[in-house]
């Protein structure tokens, strides 16, 4: 690993909202949200942010990126691994456009990443082409960022902090929270992720691989708001 005051300053770039990781274009299922609920404001912000992170971010995302983390991709028995654990995420995602989204950030941070050199960046890229790998989102974050000397707690915080942010975000863009508001909320999910990147990550075989996740109201919206005619977002 990395001296920390280094460490830091990379984790910070690669939770910037300004690195081309295409995240910009997904909300996640705030828009499909705000759609079916009328007055959507700082309170129902703050709430799905809540549900978001504990039923979502806490036991797939999270989990996956630490496992990708741990094994990343030197050698071919990693990569059989991480396959495995790409595979779970897949199979984590039931709702079409959130599974989609997820592939398409994950290809979109490889892509800036392989442009950027990263080691193993252009590897992973070549794996999803071919169809070794699906490239999900959380799955590519927890391989490149052990790449570049991040710590699986720092990964973990990065990312944790990234989900938050690319929710409140859109919720700004989209008019429905101003600045102020998007970073009341944000700043009132910091301690929820906190407590959730202490929640243990057990270390299973490649067939025992379990994600969960229950988050029905939020894939509902964004299947819906998939179907309109008119969105801002991917999903």
């Amino acid at each position: 690993m990395i001296e920390p005051v280094l460490a830091d300053l990379i984790a910070l770039q690669q939770g910037d909202t300004a690195f081309p990781s295409g995240s910009f274009a997904f909300s996640n299922g705030i828009e499909g949200l705000a759609a079916q609920e009328p007055g959507f404001g700082e309170v129902e912000l703050a709430r799905n942010v809540s549900a978001a992170l504990d039923f979502r971010w806490a036991g797939t995302d999270r989990v996956a990126l630490v496992l990708a983390h741990r094994t990343g991709a030197d050698d071919a028995v990693a990569s059989e691994r991480l396959s495995a654990i790409d595979a779970a995420v897949e199979a984590a995602s039931l709702s079409e456009p959130m599974r989609t989204g997820s592939r398409r950030n994950g290809a979109s941070l490889l892509a800036a990443h392989a442009r950027l050199g990263t080691p193993g960046a252009a590897a992973l890229r070549a794996a999803v082409r071919t169809g070794t790998l699906f490239g999900h989102l959380a799955t590519v974050q927890g391989a490149l960022w052990r790449a570049l000397g991040l710590s699986e707690e720092r990964a973990a915080s990065v990312a944790g902090y990234a989900f938050a942010s690319g929710l409140t975000s859109a919720a700004v863009r989209l008019g429905l929270v101003g600045a102020i508001e998007a970073q009341r909320v944000l700043s009132g999910a910091l301690p929820r992720i906190a407590r959730i990147l202490e929640y243990p990550v057990d270390d299973p075989q490649d067939e025992d691989i379990v994600l969960t996740g229950f988050t029905p109201l939020i894939e509902i919206a964004a299947m819906r708001q998939a179907q309109a005619e008119l969105r801002l977002f991917a999903n």
